[in-house]
């Protein structure tokens, strides 16, 4: 997961949440040097740039490590050049090396 850069923690506002005494440890396993704060916090801000349509995945080919031919079930963009995959369209189902799985064009993958 990448680090997003983001306001000074002296700006931000204090929130209270509960976690399961499991899930808390769990987050902070993953986070590393990072803190499990600054991880949920990525992690939130991802949620919210996908669900609001923002959210651009920036991945090269050699993080996609095993494609999957399919049929686009509806309008898709390619996650490694953009391009639109029209819905019906012939598509790839990239498994990437972050354990993604992301919508590629027939193309991408082609030198």
């Amino acid at each position: 997961m990448r680090t997003l850069t983001r306001t000074s923690t002296t700006e931000m506002e204090v929130t209270s949440i509960r976690l399961e005494r499991s899930l808390k440890d769990k987050l902070k396993e993953l986070s590393g040097n990072q803190g499990y704060q600054a991880l949920i916090r990525d992690i939130l801000w991802n949620y919210v740039h996908q669900k609001s349509g923002d959210y651009r995945p920036q991945f090269a080919r050699s993080d996609i490590r095993a494609t999957v031919e399919s049929i686009a079930r509806k309008d898709e963009s390619c996650a490694l050049t953009g391009k639109l995959i029209q819905e019906g369209e012939t598509m790839l189902l990239g498994f990437t090396i972050y354990g993604d799985l992301v919508p590629l064009s027939v193309e991408s993958l082609t030198e």
